[in-house]
């Protein structure tokens, strides 16, 4: 039985080893962390309509149901010219026939970062934004910004819908708690249109919302610092700002860059269409870590991610005989899928090369967003099945 080394306890990492597993591999996966941190419902966090645990899962309990080996571990190091994988407590591992890499991404470094928080990041900048977000809340009023930034290197590493989410589901708090009018809440972003990935009627539609709900909009400037209290913008204009809440863009992953594998110019591995690492017959990448080509319109998102997982499986089993069929690339499915939840309600975001919508769901959009959430726990522990594109 041929063995395939999953680097990366993602959502992208986790539905490789799954589907690795299905079609008969033996699979060991490397995590630093002991469970899966499900982002898209980690937004919930800050406003306190969930704890933490409720936005992981253990990654033994995927493990035991599909038999994968878990170890948790830090990667140190990756060389594809010597065929190996160094990790910081296990040391080194060259005993694999595929490495599969789904490490995720890094975020860039403006000057300053450290006075923000991202819903981005790690678990425990989550529960920081929620203790700072209640401090305010106990003082009766405060001045919060909201932001995401860009990387020109990397155009598809833009993290907006999750910061629209939280800055939405932030107004719908303080509304709830009768103090929405001694809050000033702020969005910028660099670029003259963020969400244009979106579509123009989405963007109108945005442009409404922030009407309504008074939230001030500030785009089309660069970030030339954060300070304690704001964000310094190019024009030397300042927001200021008792809580920032930015996501900077994605760019390379410390492990990649500091590796022989072909990589762009922001650190993300190339790879072909059908997920494998260029010039490397036995290297695949997943999901954030790799560089996606299409139209101008991309993004990396989790879905995505699980789709190049389950692309990868399928090439590698044909690649060693133990299937018929086709090698199957990632390119057309490339689209753009969010269920945006704005505290009260929601909207279903989709964008393709034909269709560019943003569909209002009040009330029901936000408990439909609760229970992927509970379907992707359950589906992937194997209580319920998988449903067909998801």
């Amino acid at each position: 039985m041929k063995k395939v080394l999953v680097l990366g306890g993602g959502i992208g990492g986790i539905e490789t080893a799954i589907a690795l597993r299905k079609e008969g591999f033996y699979v060991e996966l490397v995590s630093e962390r002991d469970f899966v941190y499900i982002y898209p419902i980690s937004i919930w966090i800050p406003t306190g309509e969930i704890n933490l645990p409720d936005a992981t899962l253990p990654i033994i309990e995927v493990a035991k149901k599909y038999g994968f080996h878990f170890i948790q571990d830090k990667v140190v190091s990756i060389s594809g010219k010597e065929n190996k994988v160094v990790l910081e407590n296990s040391g080194e591992k060259t005993d694999f026939d595929y490495l599969v890499i789904a490490l995720g991404q890094t975020k860039l470094k403006h000057k300053g970062i450290e006075y923000t928080l991202s819903i981005c990041g790690s678990p425990e900048e989550a529960l920081e934004i929620r203790k700072r977000l209640q401090e305010l809340v106990d003082k009766g009023y405060g001045k919060i910004a909201f932001g995401f930034g860009g990387n020109p290197k990397a155009p598809e590493s833009v993290r907006g819908g999750p910061v629209f989410e939280v800055l939405f589901n932030v107004h719908n708090y303080l509304k709830r708690l009768g103090i929405r009018d001694n809050f000033d809440l702020t969005f910028f972003a660099p670029m003259p249109k963020p969400g244009q990935r979106l579509g123009e009627k989405a963007l109108k539609m945005m442009d409404m919302m922030f009407q309504n709900m008074r939230i001030e909009k500030i785009t089309g400037k660069k970030i030339k610092e954060f300070v304690e209290d704001g964000v310094i913008l190019e024009d030397d204009t300042k927001i200021k700002s008792d809580l920032t809440i930015f996501t900077p863009a994605g760019d390379g992953h410390p492990v990649i860059k500091a590796s022989d594998l072909p990589q762009t110019e922001a650190g993300f591995l190339k790879i072909e269409e059908s997920c494998q690492v260029l010039d490397h017959e036995n290297i695949y990448a997943v999901g954030d870590v790799a560089s996606i080509e299409g139209p101008q319109w991309r993004a990396k998102q989790g879905h995505l991610a699980e789709v190049m997982g389950r692309i990868t499986a399928n090439n590698i089993a044909v690649k060693e005989g133990l299937k018929e069929g086709r090698i199957e690339s990632y390119k057309p499915h490339i689209n753009i899928m969010c269920l945006m939840d704005m505290g009260n309600g929601g909207g279903l975001a989709y964008r393709s090369d034909t269709k560019a919508v943003l569909i209002p769901l009040p009330v029901v959009g936000h408990w439909m967003k609760k229970a992927w959430g509970l379907y992707y726990k359950l589906s992937k522990t194997g209580k319920i099945p998988r449903l067909p594109g998801m």
